[in-house]
């Protein structure tokens, strides 16, 4: 079965933090000041509001499938106000966009993304991005990296697409490739990423361990388990044109 689903495979849908950027360096020091930003510059509420939302603010451990590890703009505000910050949410979810977007420029790739990307195109895949993050933020990281250009579809939490672990992103993807869900891949680092494909029907659902998610935390949801996006290349046959 897992044969046919590779051959079948037109799409790539690919979440963005943890998965093309690598998580810890890319967003352990916005998490913190994200954290700062909620707590009007009390360090120990600070350290609250990190420990409510999913990261322990010593190690920088974070929980995988936590708000931090998996949650939009305006799920974290939300989960930042109930721990304790005294934010309004709305304000604090457009400090945060502002955040994020600004956080693309510092962002650390878990490969060549232009090259990688590039590749993928030229084998005929139709190639797309679905993040919690804002839209802005993902076409500022796609055009830093090099590969905005080979993107057929950008969806972020503000898109009109739905969140996270809803299908309205797949289904996005799908309508404007025409493809089918059945020949979408969605490649995640954590539980999100992997039920939005399952709720959409998506034909293949691969785990990377470049963000929250573990092995253990990937196993049950996903296809297939992967070190890294890389692995898709050795994974993957050529698309089948459609």
């Amino acid at each position: 079965m897992t044969a046919i689903k590779l051959g079948t495979i037109a799409g790539i849908l690919f979440d963005k933090d943890g998965t093309l950027l690598d998580y810890d360096e890319s967003w352990l020091p916005v998490n913190r000041e994200l954290a700062g930003i909620a707590a009007q510059g009390d360090a120990a509420l600070a350290d609250q509001l990190l420990l409510a939302c999913g990261m322990d603010p010593v190690t920088g451990h974070i929980v995988p499938d936590s708000l931090l590890a998996a949650g939009n703009t305006r799920q974290i505000s939300e989960g930042l106000v109930a721990a304790g910050s005294r934010m309004d949410v709305t304000e604090l979810t457009e400090k945060l966009d502002a955040l994020f977007s600004l956080a693309a420029d510092f962002s650390a790739p878990v490969t060549d993304l232009g090259a990688f990307f590039r590749r993928l195109h030229a084998r005929g895949y139709r190639l797309g991005v679905a993040s919690s993050d804002n839209e802005r933020s993902i076409r500022q990281t796609a055009r830093r990296f090099g590969f905005l250009d080979y993107l057929d579809y950008i969806a972020g939490y503000d898109s009109g697409f739905g969140t996270k672990p809803e299908p309205g992103m797949v289904l996005g993807f799908c309508e404007a490739t025409g493809l089918s869900p059945a020949q979408i891949a969605v490649v995640g680092d954590n539980n999100h990423d992997l039920h939005m494909a399952h709720n959409a029907g998506a034909g293949l659902r691969v785990g990377v361990l470049t963000g929250t998610g573990s092995r253990e935390s990937l196993a049950a949801a996903s296809d297939y388990c992967l070190n890294d996006i890389t692995e898709l290349e050795s994974l993957l046959p050529v698309a089948q044109t459609v």
